[in-house]
């Protein structure tokens, strides 16, 4: 949360690809701290994988607002965010695996050079893309960090925009934290069965992310699509507790697949929008201040989830409760803002 508000600043300074890199090689170390056998230390590592977690999505944003024409922005940004499915599905497929096979600490030591690979292969993209950065930007400083959130609050769509976001991203992170504990602990799956499963939910929003950009670039209306998407997400969260033991294999990965499409599937749109809705100088502040709500719902929802299934005994029933906060959302995108 913090780290996305002084990436809007740093962007302007270093440029959003060696923002980027200084991002990913920060989220190496805070992997290669998680290895560690400690738990101070583990802990520490955590908050620099959140670190560099912030601003690569700003980053990400400022390029494509000054080089995508705006008929085309829930498209591209939509291709640009199934980077994070991709990626997901990846480590669903793999990482059990070495995990069985190596250990742990293999598992994260391979993560965590794919990270250091990344910001090696940015490097031919520097010269070009960071052309635009002052050297001489101020670097953040308290207020400057504050002014993100406070440019998205006092904007009335980017506000809506924000606090639907905070809900979906609480859907997203769940699904993609508790689907393999759901699979193996509700469902008796095998371990890397269950990752197969979690594989087809980020793959599902691979498929959505570029969907949903393609169906609200053609409809002209970002706020039906995030309407649409948000009541799916609700449908699938309400049908998982109906989930046995006994279900064949083949619904389950169905269910899973439109889960992931939907509360997965969204992030395109929702930035797209919010570069939209601003003048394209205001695309990384805005989206900056987006995502400290966004990422609010990444740090509230998966304990308030977990503390459910623990009380409960199983998973399901958190993932029906999530609907609560959906149909708050579906109450708000129904209010029709300008820009939506």
């Amino acid at each position: 949360m913090a780290s996305s508000q002084w990436g809007a600043v740093l962007i302007k300074r270093w440029g959003p690809i060696r923002t980027s890199q200084v991002a990913l090689l920060i989220t190496a170390l805070g992997i290669l701290l998680i290895a560690v056998a400690s738990v101070p230390v583990a802990a520490l590592g955590a908050l620099l994988v959140g670190v560099g977690y912030g601003p690569i999505t700003p980053a990400s944003s400022e390029i494509l607002a000054r080089t995508t024409p705006p008929e085309r922005y829930s498209l591209v940004f939509s291709v640009k965010q199934t980077g994070v499915p991709a990626g997901g599905a990846i480590a669903g497929l793999l990482v059990p695996g070495v995990l069985v096979a190596a250990g742990p600490v293999w598992a994260l030591a391979q993560i965590a050079l794919l990270c250091v690979l990344g910001a090696l292969l940015a490097e031919v993209l520097r010269r070009e893309l960071d052309a635009l950065r002052n050297p001489a930007a101020p670097l953040p400083t308290l207020s400057r960090m504050t002014q993100p959130m406070r440019v998205v609050w006092a904007h009335p769509t980017l506000r809506g925009l924000a606090l639907c976001s905070l809900v979906f991203s609480a859907v997203q992170v769940c699904l993609g934290s508790y689907a393999v504990s759901f699979l193996s602990h509700d469902l008796n799956w095998e371990l890397v069965a269950a990752g197969t499963g979690l594989a087809a939910a980020q793959f599902g929003g691979v498929a959505g992310r570029v969907l949903w950009g393609v169906v609200a670039d053609r409809r002209g209306d970002a706020r039906g699509t995030l309407f649409g998407l948000a009541l799916a997400m609700a449908v699938c969260g309400l049908l998982m507790p109906w989930l046995t033991p006994a279900t064949p294999s083949l619904p389950i990965m169905a269910l899973l697949a439109i889960y992931g499409a939907t509360g997965i599937g969204w992030n395109g749109v929702f930035l797209a929008t919010v570069a939209r809705v601003v003048p394209l100088e205001q695309a990384a502040i805005a989206t900056s201040g987006s995502l400290f709500f966004t990422y609010f719902g990444v740090v509230i929802g998966p304990p308030l989830f977990g503390l459910v299934g623990g009380a409960a005994g199983r998973f399901g029933p958190s993932f029906a409760l999530l609907t609560l906060p959906l149909a708050w959302s579906l109450w708000r995108l129904r209010r029709r803002a300008a820009g939506w």
